[in-house]
């Protein structure tokens, strides 16, 4: 599993509608905490972020890793950018997470051409957002009908841990940063005394 974080730009998130843009900020920034818990690549894109795109949000730039690389491209949808699909090919990983800003094109186009190269494609909606409520809606019937599977950020996440008793969960549960998390936390730490 590689986790593809495409597009989510200062300029970008200030036309999200769908979504409020804290929640998505949020979302993607535990996204990118929780794949680098469980060890899951990152592959990060901006488009034209010398433009009116701007560069990534800065919430999501101090939750990558150290030396995370973020490849700047010209090109709509990223994969046909050379340089982000030898990077998603160089994970070496069948199944892939998206997400992206906007939901419609950042998120599904490059998506959609992964599945049709023969990847397992995924996209997390609460970590992409879009600019209205019908652009959502043409997004999500378009992935659906390429065989795209579309999920949530937490739940995939989980899925890629497996296993509730393993030494990384309560890491992972941590960088997930759900609010039920901390109270279930505080419960189990409150019986425990």
């Amino acid at each position: 599993m590689a986790v593809v974080l495409v597009d989510h730009q200062v300029g970008l998130l200030s036309g999200v509608r769908d979504t409020p843009v804290a929640d998505l900020k949020h979302n993607v920034v535990a996204l990118a905490r929780a794949a680098t818990v469980l060890g899951i690549p990152l592959v990060v894109t901006t488009t034209a972020a010398g433009s009116m795109w701007g560069p990534t949000t800065p919430e999501l730039v101090q939750a990558l890793p150290a030396g995370q690389k973020i490849i700047d491209r010209d090109s709509v949808n990223a994969w046909h950018d050379d340089r982000v699909r030898h990077a998603i090919e160089a994970t070496g990983r069948q199944k892939l997470i998206f997400a992206g800003v906007s939901l419609e094109v950042c998120a599904a186009l490059p998506a959609i051409s992964a599945t049709g190269a023969g990847y397992d494609a995924y996209v997390t909606l609460d970590a992409s957002g879009t600019f209205s409520q019908a652009k959502r809606e043409a997004g999500l019937l378009r992935m659906r009908q390429a065989g795209v599977i579309v999920s949530d950020y937490a739940t995939l996440m989980v899925e890629a841990l497996a296993d509730n008793a393993a030494p990384g969960s309560g890491a992972l549960y941590t960088a997930l940063d759900m609010p039920f998390t901390v109270l279930v936390g505080q419960i189990s730490a409150a019986c425990q005394a």
